[in-house]
């Protein structure tokens, strides 16, 4: 139990920092606790809509979100993400987690890319 209240401490805080909880939370919960990588992915998109709810309000009352672009965002993440959950089904969850961590590798070396030339035109 200790191990699922950590693992939902560290995506929260990622999440409610705009990181992406799904970047830490999905592998913890398949490296370390053992979830197939479709509930996995299921308890992240779970816990972010909730999560969501309250941090979007904190946001806006902050002065945070442009709303115009957060709905346009919104209309059509939502549509990808129908349209993700209808085709999901029908992959392994081994496939998923290859596919998943290649997208993991990919991000970290795009933003890699991003610090070094974001370092070089200060210099």
């Amino acid at each position: 139990m200790f191990l699922y209240v950590l693992v939902g401490v560290l995506g929260g805080i990622a999440g409610g920092m705009g990181l992406g909880g799904g970047t830490i939370l999905i592998p913890l919960l398949s490296i370390f606790l053992g979830v197939v990588q479709k509930q996995a992915q299921f308890f992240n998109v779970f816990s972010f809509v909730i999560m969501a709810i309250f941090v979007i309000f904190i946001h806006i009352k902050n002065k945070l979100i442009s709303v115009f672009p957060a709905v346009v965002f919104a209309i059509f993440g939502c549509i990808f993400a129908i349209l993700s959950a209808i085709l999901v089904k029908d992959v392994s969850n081994s496939s998923l987690k290859v596919w998943f961590g290649i997208f993991l590798i990919v991000l970290a070396v795009v933003q890699l890319f991003v610090l070094l030339v974001k370092k070089n035109q200060k210099n």
